[in-house]
């Protein structure tokens, strides 16, 4: 099957019986051209599909783009997903146009990434930083008037903007909420250990052992990165002779694992709470108590700090704290067994 050529320039010249300089200041809106040539040109490049390379004509001017680069590190992760919706409806007033791509939470691919989103001369650049990243490489950038802003978690080696949720309290009233039913045997379920927000969670459970009286165990800690390290960590967690009665799940992916670990061990008098809501969280048996982040509210909060640096403000770089909220459903309000209470699977 032969490629179909895309239509250049030359074609639309050719089509309309003008030279190719014509055509080009009718497309860069550079320089006089007949009225009547003018609408001769642009019905020949609707007739023939021909689309302009801005990108291009961008970096020969040294003028920006009006598209705004996003890393995320996860295109399967829907907080990321409502994030960036949040973030696209504002910006999207202003007649800019937002384009994603994945890290994959790793550093190489993130520079990568920002490397490319720079060489087509975005307007701006969002980035969600990845395990192990550093951001001293866009100090240049920072400093010749790029707006920079950084999602969830902050820039590390760069003093820049942030949104962030309010992981550490968040944390705390989700693990707060379960020592008030009676627990003290309560796992912490986590990301990554070099990840902001893992680090901040992982402060906020034990700031709320510490207000209860509740020594530290570091055998009640585990890693949860995705769905079956979190369902294995709740088997061992249960297999011990000092099992948990409860699980703080400091993410989705580590909620949704020890949802799945519970339900193979055939047990439903642990309790949960996750950090993140879930989808069909209402429709679990019990439904799963969550500490909620506002994903949109993130995205919004985004724009109105990316549009004021566009606008020309020039204050000191600064991080805006989304909080959170706990949604009592159940599974975190379950009772830990007392002595002479039935053991074992329900």
């Amino acid at each position: 099957m032969s490629k179909v050529r895309r239509a250049t320039m030359t074609d639309v010249a050719r089509e309309v019986g003008v030279t190719a300089k014509t055509v080009s200041r009718v497309v860069n809106d550079d320089g006089p051209v007949a009225a009547e040539t003018r609408e001769r040109i642009l019905e020949a490049m609707g007739r023939l599909g021909f689309q302009p390379n801005l990108m291009a004509r961008n970096m020969r001017v040294g003028a920006r783009d009006s598209t705004i680069g996003l890393v995320i590190p996860d295109m399967g992760n829907p907080f990321f997903g409502t994030v960036a919706g949040g973030f696209e409806s504002a910006v999207r007033e202003r007649g800019l146009t937002l384009i994603v791509g994945s890290s994959q939470e790793t550093a190489e691919r993130e520079r990568s990434l920002i490397s490319t989103f720079l060489a087509r001369r975005v307007t701006a650049l969002i980035v969600v930083p990845s395990a192990d990243s550093d951001h001293r490489h866009l100090r240049a950038e920072r400093a010749a008037g790029l707006p920079l802003l950084f999602l969830d978690r902050p820039a590390t080696g760069l003093t820049a903007d942030s949104v962030v949720s309010s992981n550490r309290e968040g944390a705390r009233s989700g693990v707060a909420h379960m020592i008030a039913h009676g627990h003290r045997r309560i796992a912490f379920i986590g990301d990554l250990p070099e990840l902001y927000t893992r680090r901040e969670r992982f402060q906020g459970y034990r700031d709320a052992l510490a207000e209860a009286g509740i020594g530290f165990d570091r055998s009640l800690v585990e890693i949860g990165h995705d769905h079956e390290a979190a369902a294995a960590a709740v088997t061992r967690l249960l297999g011990g002779r000092s099992p948990v009665t409860a699980v703080f799940a400091a993410n989705n992916f580590a909620a949704t694992g020890a949802i799945l670990g519970l339900a193979r061990l055939r047990r439903r008098d642990v309790a949960v709470v996750g950090f993140d809501d879930l989808p069909l969280a209402e429709v679990l048996e019990p439904a799963l108590t969550v500490v909620a982040q506002d994903p949109a509210a993130i995205g919004r909060a985004a724009a109105e700090l990316l549009m004021a640096r566009l606008d020309g403000e020039r204050s000191k770089a600064r991080t805006v704290e989304v909080p959170t909220r706990l949604i009592v459903r159940g599974s975190g309000e379950l009772r830990p067994r007392g002595p002479g209470s039935p053991s074992g699977p329900l």
